[in-house]
């Protein structure tokens, strides 16, 4: 069991009144061409943003609950929380980071936050049912060829009207094309602008 988790709280010079909360996943991490540049918007537009870096081995993963996980990721955000206030919040959570944002938007905190899922693990059952009832502003965007992707599941999260959702055509995992990198830039570029415009 993993009892402590890195973070990395990336603050404005001037006071924020607007905290984006990372989630990377397992194997992307916040330092990942994704995160990094969704990092830079928000950055950009004057929020404080919080990685929360947890780094399991497949091993560890295995064998830990998901009341251990989201256990661990409440304990950082409360450690931010006890010195700063802030009014506004963006979840972002990618790949397994969608449990992690699954368990924290249970907290009446975040009842109002925005919400950003990437590449959400659709069969896990917690994850596609917050996607389906959440009220909360949200963005969904996955790839057709990932393979997290179930398209019975991904027609019911569409129904979410507060869920704006975006699906790669071709784009595995990473939201990346397989075997052809110009092309995947282009379509980072894209994701990028998206996330920009929420």
């Amino acid at each position: 069991m993993v009892d402590t988790i890195p973070y990395r709280l990336i603050e404005q010079t001037a006071k924020s009144d607007t905290l984006v909360i990372m989630f990377p996943g397992a194997g992307y991490t916040t330092q990942a061409p994704l995160l990094h540049f969704t990092t830079g918007v928000f950055y950009k537009k004057g929020f404080d943003i919080l990685h929360v870096n947890y780094r399991f081995s497949s091993q560890e993963l295995a064998a830990l609950s998901e009341e251990d996980f989201a256990k661990n990721v409440k304990t950082v955000i409360d450690h931010i929380l006890q010195d700063k206030h802030y009014d506004h919040f963006y979840l972002v959570g990618k790949s397994i980071g969608t449990i992690a944002l699954t368990t924290t938007l249970k907290s009446s905190l975040f009842a109002k936050a925005k919400v950003i899922w990437l590449t959400p693990l659709l069969q896990r059952d917690d994850v596609f049912q917050t996607m389906q009832t959440s009220k909360n502003e949200g963005l969904c965007i996955i790839g057709d060829h990932d393979r997290c992707f179930i398209e019975e599941r991904m027609k019911k999260v569409e129904m979410n009207s507060d869920l704006k959702t975006k699906i790669i055509e071709g784009a595995d995992h990473s939201l990346e094309l397989n075997q052809n990198p110009l092309e995947s830039i282009t379509i980072l570029k894209e994701i990028i602008s998206e996330i920009d415009s929420f």
